[in-house]
């Protein structure tokens, strides 16, 4: 499945979009492995930095974990608080 990026515009971040939007239509349920660095490249074209860059995003947005020698996986998404309500 080859997608086609926009390439005046950041692609890690949307590489990082389309893992984020899978995750959310359930097509990478939590706990589910998402593609590696290398299937990524492959996937988009892209350099094995720049999948590495949207992983690494990913994990810092709580969306993803890594797990060393296994590869990474969809996190359980914490609640968030409704406005007004405290965490």
């Amino acid at each position: 499945m080859s997608s086609e990026l926009d390439r005046t515009r950041p692609v890690w971040r949307q590489v990082a979009a389309a893992i984020a939007t899978r995750i959310a239509d359930g097509e990478y349920p939590v706990g589910a492995r998402v593609p590696s660095v290398v299937e990524l490249s492959s996937e988009f074209g892209i350099a094995a930095s720049t999948a590495q860059k949207a992983l690494a995003h990913l994990k810092t947005e709580g969306l993803i974990r890594a797990e060393v020698g296994l590869g990474s996986f969809v996190a359980e998404q914490q609640a968030k608080p409704a406005d007004g309500e405290k965490a």
